[in-house]
């Protein structure tokens, strides 16, 4: 689960991490009123997305006076803001951050995710701050450091003394640096989160460390653990298939491609992506109806599929264990009279009830091209689109 960056500066701050002096506000007018009540000259107005690159799309604006404030969240709220991270379709601006724009001396990358070679947690940090890490990896690696956290004695204080010294702090910033990566080494653990990024971390010019941007995401099976931070959802930022998918207890994910995935298990959900890819085709979903699925879900399955206009064709590939072949083809067919399958249908099917399926679809009396195993198939749904 993702959260905006207010709530993420709200959070960290409790752990003792410095933030700019700020409020959300839903509004222009609720702007107005925040930044007055600031003790600052200039203020920023921040669109609250989850997406990156919010600055470049227009979503991140100074104001140099206070009666600007307004004026810019009029301009930002109600906005569709476009970024890399969003796609073309981009996304509704329904709030903006109000806070006191900081005096930046020189930018930071910290960030902290699970390292699944090691299984432990890794932070990362590097001098070239407020551009992509993924591209400091990928053209300058050395200037990034990584610690490894040994989990039976946590972060150390004198791996964030190697840290603050390797992004170029010296002096009392140093000892700063150490009680903000500290603090969000801490909020991690406690609220079980899979990735913590601070993108800028920043030095100003009277010397104080501050986390600039914040994003913060979480752990979804842990959730259950922290109802505090599950209040902080904002169903508006996610599609809402993939939504109506978790109801229905279904694992969906919207993706670019035309040939719509219906699978049973995650593993075999990955390995048909990949093979659709292999033949030439792009896949529109990553769909799992997990290993029990009945054939109402199975149903409501080939609706979110169907739901999506880029699809051209579907590929069903069933192995039953579990999963009996004979309750996929009664979703097939339920689906088929209660919504209609309009593009071509390919579908394999191994396992339990393998033949009890198959002879239920061929008498349905639907147009269903079959594979005899999943590479065939593959092919089959890449040619039917062609």
């Amino acid at each position: 689960m993702n959260i905006h960056e207010y709530q993420a500066k709200e959070l960290l701050s409790n752990y003792g991490v410095s933030v700019p002096m700020g409020k959300v506000a839903f509004d222009h007018e609720e702007a107005h009123q925040i930044a007055s009540d600031l003790n600052t000259e200039k203020y920023v107005v921040k669109a609250q997305i989850h997406a990156g690159g919010r600055g470049k799309g227009g979503g991140v604006k100074i104001a140099n006076v206070l009666e600007e404030v307004k004026q810019l969240a009029e301009e930002i709220l109600g906005m569709n803001l476009v970024t890399h991270q969003t796609g073309p379709e981009g996304k509704l601006v329904g709030k903006v951050l109000v806070e006191e724009a900081s005096q930046i001396e020189k930018e930071f990358y910290l960030g902290m995710v699970i390292d699944r070679a090691t299984e432990k947690i890794v932070v990362m940090a590097s001098p070239e701050g407020g551009v992509e890490i993924e591209e400091v990896a990928k053209h300058s690696p050395e200037k990034i450091i990584k610690e490894i956290v040994d989990p039976t004695v946590g972060l150390l204080p004198f791996q964030c003394r190697e840290i603050a010294y390797f992004i170029g702090l010296q002096g009392k910033t140093v000892n700063q640096a150490v009680k903000l990566i500290m603090g969000l080494y801490d909020a991690f653990v406690d609220n079980d989160c899979s990735l913590a990024e601070i993108n800028p971390l920043i030095l100003t010019k009277d010397n104080q460390v501050t986390a600039l941007d914040a994003k913060m995401n979480f752990d979804d099976n842990a959730l259950f653990r922290h109802p505090d931070i599950q209040k902080l959802h904002d169903p508006t930022e996610e599609d809402p298939t993939e939504l109506a998918a978790k109801e229905w207890g279904i694992s969906y994910i919207k993706l670019d491609g035309n040939i719509g995935c219906l699978v049973n298990g995650a593993g075999l959900a990955m390995s048909t992506m990949d093979i659709v890819k292999h033949h030439g085709g792009e896949p529109a979903n990553f769909l799992d109806v997990g290993g029990g699925a009945t054939t109402e879900q199975v149903t409501q399955a080939f609706k979110m599929i169907l739901s999506d206009s880029n699809v051209k064709a579907i590929f069903v590939n069933i192995f039953g264990g579990i999963m009996k072949c004979d309750t996929i083809a009664e979703g097939i067919i339920a689906a088929s009279k209660e919504v209609g399958i309009e593009v071509p249908l390919i579908v394999r099917l191994e396992g339990t009830n393998v033949e009890l399926g198959r002879e239920m679809l061929s008498q349905s009396g639907l147009n269903i091209i079959t594979g005899k195993d999943m590479r065939e198939a593959a092919g089959k749904a890449v040619e039917a689109i062609k």
